[in-house]
């Protein structure tokens, strides 16, 4: 989630000569020695890597974005990442009008637009890329691409030094990593050899099996949207009691677990909704919440990808709003972050 700015750690971890330390001088979580993962056969779907990132946990980050979520979150500012397979995204703007692109589609689901611009049959077009590959300015994108965890380890790794520098590390987010759960452990396997911190932004909305996979990272930062179920059902799409009690199973057996809340005008920023989830956390003993302020930064990506943005006419929350949703938590007794820069 991008949200405000918050800034990089600058000193380095210190450890207790045990075992690796996280950036805040505390002992690296050991998850329970989990099964061998077979990172060379596992494989998943992901939408994109963001290096130097610092609002999705401590430190320095880079962000693997998953694809596929159960969720359908009104607010999302990432359509790209809701379906699991790989989709094309189309930015009229950037179009030249050459037809390279029909040249290459093999389906005929590529075409132009009357008044210029790229088109696609979607029910026709079998995602194959061409289309992508033949367009001179990337008017035409595929949202989406395979890869092997071996490969993508030897990716991240690249940015250990930087890692290492701020408290930082690695982060999955999505979309929804739970959706990928032997994509993921095979991940964060990897991850704990090389020695790299890792974090699982998630929704909670999966089977415990797969939660379950994400207690092997060293931070959990966990999104609770909506305390309330028909609130909940009404603007993700499912219902949060599996959210709620996988929280609670989880910061019951991880020691670091920290609360995630959307802060969307007009939807979860009620001040009975921040207190609810406020206590929610405190009674599960996580220590943190972080409030991301919504922004509209992703409403473009729903034209390329051919869907309607239900929010276009909201605007992002006030100073004042969140100041006092931060005053409410932290009389809970709640450690509060804004922007989620941990």
């Amino acid at each position: 989630m991008s949200t405000l700015d918050a800034p990089a750690r600058a000193r380095l971890p210190v450890s207790d000569g045990r075992r690796p330390a996280t950036g805040d001088g505390r002992p690296r979580h050991r998850a329970a020695p989990a099964r061998r993962s077979r990172g060379r056969a596992a494989r998943g779907v992901i939408t994109g890597i963001e290096r130097f990132a610092v609002h999705d946990g401590p430190g320095l980050r880079t962000v693997v974005f998953f694809k596929g979520c159960p969720l359908r979150c009104v607010w999302c500012h990432s359509p790209e990442t809701q379906a699991a397979r790989p989709q094309v995204m189309l930015r009229a703007e950037r179009c030249l009008g050459c037809g390279a692109c029909l040249d290459a589609c093999a389906s005929g689901a590529a075409s132009m637009r009357p008044a210029g611009g790229p088109a696609v049959d979607r029910a026709r077009c079998t995602v194959c890329g061409r289309c992508a590959d033949g367009c001179p300015t990337e008017a035409r994108s595929v949202a989406g691409e395979r890869v092997e965890a071996v490969a993508l380890l030897a990716r991240l790794e690249r940015d250990a030094v930087f890692h290492g520098a701020s408290g930082g590390g690695v982060t999955f987010s999505g979309g929804e990593p739970l959706r990928q759960p032997a994509f993921l452990a095979a991940l964060l396997d990897g991850c704990r050899q090389r020695g790299l911190d890792t974090a699982v932004e998630t929704s909670g909305y999966a089977p415990w099996a797969a939660v379950e996979v994400a207690s092997r990272a060293d931070l959990v930062l966990f999104d609770l949207k909506l305390h309330d179920d028909a609130r909940h059902r009404e603007h993700t799409g499912v219902s949060n009691r599996r959210v709620l009690a996988n929280f609670r199973r989880l910061a019951s057996i991880h020691p670091r677990v920290r609360v995630r809340l959307p802060f969307i005008p007009g939807i979860t920023d009620a001040p009975a909704n921040v207190a609810a989830i406020g206590r929610e956390a405190k009674t599960a003993g996580v220590a943190g919440v972080d409030l991301l302020p919504y922004h509209a930064a992703g409403s473009a990506k729903y034209l390329r990808l051919g869907q309607p943005y239900a929010l276009s006419h909201l605007k992002p929350p006030t100073p004042e709003s969140l100041a006092e949703a931060r005053r409410l938590l932290e009389a809970i007794g709640l450690d509060v972050s804004i922007g989620g820069g941990g």
